[in-house]
């Protein structure tokens, strides 16, 4: 798969975006001021253990308390699925029915990493089961599961790489897809700085006192590097002179096959908007997706769950209504799951596709999705297509979607989408007036409106003002005001 890697560095942001196919599936903006917290280490406190909800919270310094579940603090092993295909566990992960005031108490110290950044009022999500990533493998040093990314397709590399770290014990590792076709020196090399690693940050928990900050993640460029830019790869550009040697410097350490692939962008010009992303960026911020066909999507994200219509738009066809619907949905299944990827949509999902009578067209398009999914690093959990033609899914979601990072709720509409209707307006300022005449007993007010409705109540509900004068004797003076709300009028007597 032919893939770009891009990466844009100034003092204020982070910017990684990546290319499949000639096409954006992935982009993230990190803002120096609100980092992400991903990945971070920290002692922390216990400040409150919730039975009813067998959770608990954890100061760790942040400014909201972390969130932890009873799965995540040793009652049940975390599902590593996402990572690894299920068929690589040695044996199903045991289900253990605890409690979790057996495993924590107010005012504890435990150990915790973030798993997903806090997002909207919610806290950050945390993990006692820690995980360290590094170029090649992840360690996880309080379970003992194997695995091999579920991106490695080839039967005989995955067997061979599973022998490798079926001989290392101590702990879980899975071997990223970065590590395919690596040898068992690069391997093993990989294992030691893991375990060091490891021990630093124990010793680092046992000197600190909690909240602190025990290990930090990567820096925002090295980590996009360290989980982006493998062999599938074929060239990652970066702007930043000082990022370049940085990047430089890790990968002659860690992996310097890719060296030559790493390219300095010496433009004035801005990288992003030289190769395009910017205006691929401003697409996928709006609701409508335009497919080559003619057909579209229309994405709509809600606080419950993101609703994905696919619509027929301008796609005709050429033989039967059924194989028209077919062919449309089966375009669709890959942009959407492109769109899933690129706007970072995550939690529940519903796909409505355009209705299909036939079975087998149905449960072909079902295995053409699962297929898609299958590229996703994030993990996702497919749902059958109903009676109705719905497919639900869930996808892992970890920090806050592309549409809520690059932008803010409307101060106009406050994030509905609509502002009330001109007649709607007219009908509200008719009632206030004659409210306003029968109260303080007055036969003219000034009525201060936007242009909007002062061209509305002079053209076509100019029978308004006419009613107003003639059958309650009130006449008004109308003025306009550029800097009020649509919605916003003021009656001056």
């Amino acid at each position: 798969m032919s893939s770009v890697l891009f990466l844009s560095v100034n003092p204020f942001e982070t910017r990684v975006a990546l290319r499949e196919r000639a096409r954006l599936v992935s982009y993230r903006a990190e803002r120096h001021r609100t980092s992400s917290v991903v990945g971070n280490l920290y002692k922390g406190r216990v400040t409150r253990v919730l039975p009813g909800m067998q959770a608990a919270f954890v100061d760790v310094g942040l400014p909201r308390d972390g969130f932890l579940y009873v799965r995540e603090a040793g009652g049940i092993l975390e599902d590593f699925t996402d990572i690894f295909r299920v068929d690589d566990t040695p044996s199903p992960t045991e289900v253990v029915d605890t409690d979790i005031g057996d495993l924590l108490r107010q005012g504890q110290e435990i150990l915790v990493q973030v798993v997903k950044d806090p997002i909207g009022t919610k806290g950050a999500r945390m993990t006692t089961h820690i995980t360290l990533p590094g170029r090649f493998l992840v360690f996880m040093p309080t379970v003992g599961q194997l695995g091999v990314s579920r991106r490695i397709a080839d039967d005989a590399e995955r067997a061979r790489l599973k022998g490798v770290i079926e001989a290392f014990g101590g702990g879980g590792w899975i071997v990223r897809t970065a590590g395919e076709g690596q040898g068992i020196p690069e391997l093993e090399a990989d294992r030691r700085y893991l375990l060091q690693l490891w021990s630093q940050v124990q010793a680092a928990s046992e000197r600190a006192k909690a909240p602190h900050l025990v290990h930090h993640e990567l820096s925002p460029v090295l980590r996009a590097v360290r989980d982006t830019f493998t062999i599938a790869v074929q060239e990652a550009w970066v702007d930043d002179e000082e990022a370049y040697e940085e990047i430089l410097d890790f990968l002659e350490q860690t992996d310097p096959a890719l060296v030559p692939r790493l390219k300095l962008y010496r433009k004035s010009t801005d990288l992003m908007s030289a190769f395009g992303i910017d205006r691929e960026l401003e697409k996928a911020l709006r609701p409508k997706v335009w497919l080559k066909s003619g057909g579209y999507l229309v994405v709509n994200q809600t606080e419950a769950l993101v609703a994905i219509d696919v619509n027929t738009g301008k796609f005709v066809g050429s033989t039967s209504l059924e194989e028209t619907v077919f062919t449309l949905n089966l375009e669709a299944v890959r942009e959407i799951v492109r769109q899933l990827r690129l706007r970072d949509l995550g939690g529940i999902v519903v796909i409505d596709f355009i209705d299909m009578e036939d079975p087998a067209h149905r449960l072909e398009l079902y295995d053409a999705l699962q297929a898609e999914l299958d590229n996703d690093p994030a993990r996702t959990q497919l749902l059958p297509m109903s009676e109705i033609g719905l497919i639900q899914l869930t996808r892992k979601r970890t920090r806050p979607s592309l549409d809520r990072t690059l932008s803010r709720e409307c101060p106009y509409c406050h994030g509905s989408g609509k502002i009330k209707a001109l007649p709607t307006i007219c009908l509200e300022i008719r009632r206030e007036l004659l409210a306003a005449a029968v109260a303080e007993v007055r036969d003219q007010v000034s009525l201060v409106v936007h242009p909007e409705v002062s061209h509305y109540l002079q053209g076509p509900f100019r029978d308004l003002l006419r009613e107003l004068e003639e059958v309650h004797g009130l006449q008004v003076i109308l003025r306009e005001n550029p800097l009020l709300h649509q919605e916003q009028f003021e009656i001056i007597g």
